[in-house]
Formats: structure tokens, C-alpha cells, sequence
């Protein structure tokens, strides 16, 4: 097998085809995207941006901890998994909720004032309640590192990737908060917040029913 090199340590694959397969994942619609998207088209860049912010750090802490080993012990140990799970169900339920509320309104529930911090949280939680993140990354590790890697190696993957996901989540939120694309927006409020209500139900119901394993 062909072997890619990530600063003098031999990987299993192709660097370049990691971080494509990495980015392209990122950036399919998801929660974290659409609350990105949704957030930029609203409220405008810098929001956006703290939201994005939120869920790189979310991101971040899911890599350390895959790359320390605790997602071998969350698939050990399956109240954790499920811990994880439902939370994050019921946050994507209440982000449903939450827009469904908005379009019922005519759009207008969230043009109230939202703190940096609270933007930030909401990007935060919504990551660290994702339980796919941290099966993400420890499958990243697992398929293209080779067993006997020394321990850097590790954390050089761990920071091309993070910064592979820097690039599409603040790429969301600077695409998004374009003027066009605010005017679009704001024209057709409701309709988005009604299909973000949806897909965060969806979202939901899919993190509930479907097997991670």
C-alpha cells in the first residue's frame, strides 16, 4: 500500500485523499453546518463566526480525547456512548423546537439579542453532544495511522485535520453572512427557519434510532 508521509512518520494512506474525505464529511450538511449557515444568513459574520468557533473547539476536544484513547473506552463502556446520545438528541430536539417556533412566528424569534458567550455555547454543545464526532476521529486514527506510529504522529494528523475543519466550518460562516445571500435570507425567513426546524428533527430522530456501532 502506498504510503503518505506526515512530517518524516509513514501513514497509511495518502495525506491528500485523508484531508479531501476529511473536508468533503465536514462540510455535508449536518447540524454544525446548518447552524453555522443559518446563524451567518441571520444574525451576519461575526455571529457566524462564534458559532463556528464553538464547534471547532467542540471538534478539538473530541480529537484529543480520541487521540488519548477514550473513544475505544466509550465503545467499552456503553452508558457513556449512550450518555452522549441522548443529550445530544434532545439538544438537536430543542433546536428544532426552536425554529419550528421561529416560522411559526413569521421568522421573527430569533432577531432577539444573543451574547458572544451564548453563540459560542451554542456551537460547543452542539459538538460535544454529537457522538458521531469522537467515532469520527477515532476512526480517522484507526484507518490511516499504522500501529507502531510514534505518539507525534498522532498530533500532526490531529492538526492538519483540525485545520482542515477550520477551513470549512469559518468558510461556512463567511460564505453564508455575503450580503446576497443575508438578502436572500431575510426575504425568505420563515421558509428557512420551517426547513431548519425539520432537518434538526430529523437530526434528531436519526441520532435516537440509528446504531453507531
Amino acid at each position: 500500500m502506498r504510503r503518505a508521509m506526515v512530517d518524516g512518520a509513514h501513514v497509511l494512506l495518502p495525506l491528500g485523499v485523508v484531508v479531501l474525505g476529511w473536508v468533503l464529511a465536514g462540510g455535508s450538511p449536518g447540524p454544525a453546518t446548518l447552524t453555522i449557515s443559518g446563524t451567518a444568513m441571520s444574525r451576519g459574520r461575526l455571529a457566524g463566526l462564534q458559532v463556528a468557533l464553538g464547534v471547532l473547539v467542540g471538534s478539538a476536544s473530541w480529537g484529543v480525547a480520541a487521540a488519548m484513547g477514550f473513544s475505544a473506552v466509550m465503545m467499552a463502556n456503553a452508558w457513556l456512548f449512550e450518555i452522549v446520545r441522548y443529550a445530544g438528541a434532545g439538544y438537536l430536539l430543542f433546536l428544532a423546537v426552536k425554529s419550528l417556533k421561529s416560522a411559526w412566528r413569521g421568522g421573527q424569534a430569533e432577531l432577539v439579542q444573543v451574547s458572544s458567550r451564548s453563540l459560542f455555547l451554542r456551537g460547543l454543545m452542539l459538538h460535544l453532544t454529537n457522538p458521531k464526532a469522537i467515532l469520527s476521529w477515532g476512526s480517522i486514527y484507526a484507518i490511516v495511522l499504522a500501529p507502531d506510529v510514534p505518539w507525534y504522529v498522532v498530533w500532526q494528523l490531529f492538526a492538519i485535520l483540525f485545520a482542515a475543519s477550520a477551513m470549512v466550518f469559518l468558510g461556512y460562516a463567511i460564505l453564508f453572512s455575503a450580503a446576497p445571500v443575508a438578502r436572500f435570507y431575510a426575504r425568505s425567513r420563515r421558509w428557512f427557519e420551517l426547513a431548519f426546524g425539520v432537518l434538526f428533527g430529523a437530526a434528531s430522530l436519526k441520532m435516537l434510532t440509528v446504531r453507531f456501532a
